[in-house]
């Protein structure tokens, strides 16, 4: 059976949203008690999903400062800027970290890592809604 739920996210500009608890909820409500496979897709080309360590922050800080060495915003090598200076950065941040995720349901729970969390990484300095689509597979 497949169900599908769209989740909106409001992002605070640059940086990460803790989404584990949400998701884990919307897997709980579709899956029931079954077993299957989640996947959580991002509707936009300037933020990513990732999973990585949910205890200590640094681990997040460190991210960012070195995306800010892949792709630092303004680089006078980029072409598109329609949207400022930190709009390419934004869209190769994307690329290089990705829109979509793929995780195991078993009984209606992910089966996260035990220092697994899953975030939105917004790239953008500003505020954004994102728009999320989570699809069961049981």
């Amino acid at each position: 059976m497949i169900r599908r739920e769209r989740l909106i996210v409001e992002t605070r500009g640059r940086g990460f949203r803790d989404l584990t608890a949400r998701v884990r909820e919307a897997v709980a409500r579709l899956a029931g008690d079954c077993d299957g496979l989640a996947h959580l897709f991002c509707r936009h080309t300037s933020c990513s999903l990732i999973i990585t360590e949910n205890a200590d922050p640094d681990v997040r800080g460190d991210l960012e400062r070195l995306a800010r060495r892949w792709a630092p915003d303004g680089d006078p090598i980029y072409a598109h800027e329609l949207e400022g200076p930190d709009d390419m950065a934004a869209h190769a941040r994307t690329v290089l970290t990705g829109c979509e995720l793929t995780l195991p349901i078993e009984k209606g729970r992910l089966l996260l890592g035990t220092w697994q969390g899953i975030f939105l990484w917004e790239h953008r300095t500003t505020p954004h809604e994102r728009e999320l689509v989570l699809t069961v597979y049981s």
